[in-house]
């Protein structure tokens, strides 16, 4: 069975797409690429087709990570079984997943895994430009995230 793990945040071009870049490098360097499927969406349309966003890209480019994904926004097909991890970058984000999924056995915060900030919404970086900030809080989350999908998942190697 293959471990869905879904990032989801207002517009998908800001910090989906870079959690699901830097957790699919995780994913990637661990040897796990065919036990867990990574992506991303945006429970709005407002960016739908669109590429990341240039800070996004910027910051993935200088740490070493290739994104090339375009933003989508949520659909029902999303919700694929218990193993699908909804991960959302903030609480208005979380709680527009459960307004649209109900109750869904694994929805997240990314902060909830975060091991080194105590930090609990990803801010926007969108209009504020704080991308490195941004970037770093998603690393550590996804860091946490990650061991905990081995555990829970039974993916340790």
């Amino acid at each position: 069975m293959t471990v869905r793990v879904l990032f989801v945040c207002l517009g998908n071009i800001c910090r989906s797409p870079m959690a699901e870049a830097v957790f699919q490098k995780l994913v990637d360097d661990a040897g796990l690429t065919h036990e867990i499927c990574v992506d991303s969406a945006g429970t709005s349309a407002y960016h739908v087709g669109e590429q990341a966003h240039p800070g996004t890209r910027r910051v993935l480019a200088g740490h070493g990570i290739h994104y090339e994904g375009r933003a989508r926004q949520i659909r029902p097909e999303d919700r694929h079984n218990g193993s699908t991890y909804f991960v959302a970058m903030d609480s208005e984000n979380r709680e527009a997943l459960q307004e649209r999924f109900g109750d869904l056995p694994h929805l997240y915060r990314l902060m909830d895994f975060a091991t080194h900030s105590n930090v609990h919404d990803i801010p926007d970086p969108f209009y504020s430009d704080n991308f490195e900030h941004v970037y770093r809080l998603v690393d550590d989350g996804c860091r946490g995230l990650f061991e905990t999908i081995r555990a829970n998942e039974g993916l340790l190697r």
